[in-house]
Formats: structure tokens, sequence, C-alpha cells
């Protein structure tokens, strides 16, 4: 079976505005001073003072945003939180270089829009050495001053040990302030949190309540992640059809897991009727744009040859994609196309290293696989010992065909080496 996907605290971060224009008694526009009119364009509603004015950045005009705020700049040059602006028009413009003045200068002054976008590339590394450490420092003076998206960035940085050490209580501390002041990509994080347990106690109904308030909010990772609690039936009653519409949604909203996630509701015909054309379609759009897990489960259907004509050089391109880009069951697959010559010629060597790449990653059939490469010498002397450890590993984590290969491979031992204990398996 295809795997869902949910959606990843990392898709995106935020960089939200919320809307306003000042009216006069009559209804009509209150003339706007320059400073104004930058704040209207290119302010975040998360900073003290400007909670009603701007916009989504999604939605913004960075060409008037620009003019606006570079006249607001010439009228006062040394205001940070023009400079600020600036440079997060600048930024949203993918002008990078251009905004990285402007936001040294505010960070400088302690403007926390500035704090959290410079702290965010430092760690990234976008446009700037990566410096993880000093990243970190800076989200942590946006998050100070209570700046939604400074506290969801350092809650980052805990959750996933970026330039501090790694501590999942910090990680939903932070992530529940910026919940709390209304920033729905947090709402999704702690979400997430307190459906995993981490730093928090694992509580479904708390994550249904956060996703759902998310998803009402317009985040796209919140949207995908409701449907995954409809699809397991955590926290919510199961509702296959509400999954997908909640998918739908997420997918329309541009996030690729629920693009993927459609292709497996048409795929398996649930909560929709079965459409393996369709299927096809969704997993190569997200496959298109990187997403490993939709260029796994495609691979698998141009390897079976559902929905799409049978094409094994296809599918071998597409596992390859998948497992340069971390996901494991593509790098089982890979490593079976490689040990058995299918869609590309035999390589045990590669095969190896595929297999063990899943294994290193704690995967059960990989470890499974690694057990019948070492039985049967395949790139490898033959070690018995060693393929049963692999198979004791895999047993480990609760894959039985392993569990029965430790038995069948312990009794070969035990008679000397004659006989085979298990074979190889595909990863869906």
């Amino acid at each position: 079976m295809n795997f869902f996907g949910i959606s990843i605290k990392k898709l995106a971060l935020p960089l939200g505005l919320g809307a306003a224009i000042a009216l006069g008694a009559a209804g009509g526009a209150l003339a706007q001073s320059p400073h104004e009119r930058c704040a209207m364009e290119a302010a975040s509603p998360y900073e003290a003072g400007y909670r009603d004015v701007g916009v989504e950045a999604r939605d913004m005009d960075v060409n008037e945003a620009i003019r606006a705020c570079k006249a607001a700049l010439s009228a006062s040059p040394t205001a940070v939180e023009v400079k600020a602006w600036l440079g997060r028009a600048y930024y949203v413009a993918n002008d990078v270089q251009t905004a990285l003045p402007y936001l040294r200068e505010a960070a400088d002054g302690n403007n926390p829009v500035a704090l959290q976008l410079l702290g965010d590339m430092m760690i990234t590394g976008e446009g700037v050495t990566t410096d993880m450490e000093g990243g970190a420092a800076l989200l942590q003076r946006a998050a100070d001053q209570d700046y939604a998206p400074g506290q969801n960035s350092l809650g980052l940085s805990y959750d996933f040990g970026e330039g501090v050490e790694q501590d999942y209580g910090n990680a939903a501390y932070y992530y529940l302030a910026a919940a709390k002041n209304g920033l729905p990509r947090a709402m999704s994080n702690i979400g997430l949190m307190y459906q995993d347990g981490l730093g928090v106690p694992q509580d479904y109904v708390a994550a249904a309540a956060w996703f759902l308030r998310a998803s009402d909010a317009g985040d796209a990772a919140g949207m995908v992640n409701l449907g995954k609690v409809y699809q397991d039936g955590l926290g919510l009653d199961p509702d296959p059809e509400k999954a997908f519409q909640y998918y739908k949604m997420g997918h329309d909203a541009g996030d690729l897991y629920g693009t993927n996630n459609l292709g497996f509701m048409y795929e398996t015909g649930l909560g929709v009727e079965q459409d393996l054309g369709l299927a096809v379609q969704y997993y190569q759009e997200a496959a298109d744009e990187g997403l490993a897990l939709a260029q796994h489960n495609l691979a698998i259907l141009y390897e079976d040859g559902r929905g799409v004509k049978q094409d094994l050089q296809k599918a071998f391109q597409l596992y390859t994609q998948a497992a340069e880009n971390g996901e494991t069951r593509a790098q089982v697959n890979l490593g079976l196309m490689y040990l058995d010559g299918r869609g590309t010629d035999a390589n045990y060597d590669l095969a190896y290293y595929w297999t063990n790449e899943a294994a290193q990653s704690g995967h059960a059939i990989a470890m499974n696989n690694m057990g019948y490469i070492y039985e049967n010498g395949l790139g490898v002397d033959k070690d018995l010992e060693t393929a049963l450890q692999w198979y004791q590993e895999s047993a480990g984590r609760g894959y039985q065909p392993a569990a029965e290969a430790v038995q069948a491979l312990t009794e070969i031992i035990r008679n000397g080496g004659q006989g085979n204990s298990g074979g190889k398996v595909k990863n869906k």
C-alpha cells in the first residue's frame, strides 16, 4: 500500500499579514502619511501596534509596497520599522540581496519583523552564510517581543535542533505561544506536537482541534493534517469523504502533501470513486514539484502498470529521484531494481548501497532485505551471522517475514549452512 503524507512543519515559514484602511467619519479615505502608506502595504499584523494593518504576503503588491516604503524611508531615514517593512517587501519579491541591508539595519534596531526574517535566513543559509546559532539568537529576540512568526520559527529551531539543543518541550511552548497569538502555521505545528506526544502529552482530540483552527484560518498544512485525522480517525470519527475534502482544500491552497494524498484517494477509491488516471495526474503534479513521497507513489504505478502503461525504466527513474530526496521506501525499491536488474542493469554494489541507506534509517523491510543480501552473498561476502543479525533487527521492529527468516536461518546455521531462509521484499 502507498502511504499518505502529512504536512510537515517546515513547508513554509510564515509571512502572514492582515489588511486594513483608515476611513473618515463620512466613509472617505483619510489622507495617509508616507509611513502609514508603507505600513498598510508591508507591515505585519503580528507586530505590536500594527495588528490591523498590512496584507498577506501572498497578496502583497510588491511593487506598490516597495514604492511606498522607499518614499517613507526618504521621509524618515532613521525609521527602523520602515527599514524592516521595505526589507520584507524586497524579500517577498524574491530580491533577497536588496532586502538584506534593510533587514540588518532594522535587526540592529531590535525590530521583530527583521529579526525573524534575518534569523530564518541565517538558519537556512538563504542569501547569507549559514549560522544556525546566530539565527536562533535573533529568533529568540523576536520571540521575546511576543512576535508570533518569531515564536513559531524559534519553535522550529527547538523542534529540529537547529542552532539550539533539540528540546521538544521548548518547541511546543513557542508553537503554542505563536498559535495563541493567531499564527495559522503555528496552530498546525502545535497540533502535530499533540498528535505525536512531543513536548506535550499525546492528545489526539487536542491535535484535531488545533488542525481545525489552522484550517479555518487558511493554513494549507492544517487542512491536510485535518484530512489525515479524518482518514485515520484519530481525535475525530473516521470520515473518508471529509478526508478527501480537506486534502482537496490543501491541494487548492498549494500544499504538495494534499496533492499527493488526493492521488492516494483516487488510487484506492477511498472517499471518492476510484480513478487511476486522476491518481497518476495528482502524483505527477506533486512529483514534478519535487515531493519525494509522490515520486515514490508514481513509481509504483509505473512499475505495476496501474493507471499507466507499465514502464520499468520510468519507475526506476522515479525511484531514483525519490531515493535521492530521502524517501526511504523508494530507497528500498530502488535497491531491488538494482538487485534484480529491472528497469536498469543489475548492480549489486548499488543494490547494497540503497538498501543499506534505508536500513540505517531504521526501515524494517530494508533490514530484512539486507539480511537477504548477506545470506546470499549478493555483492558482499556471504555471511549468515550478519544476515541473521539483520533479520533480527527487522523482526525486532515487528516485521513478521523477518521473524520467520530468523527461525529458518537459525536452523540453517545449526545444520551447517544448507538451505535458504527468507526473501527480499518490495516496499509499497
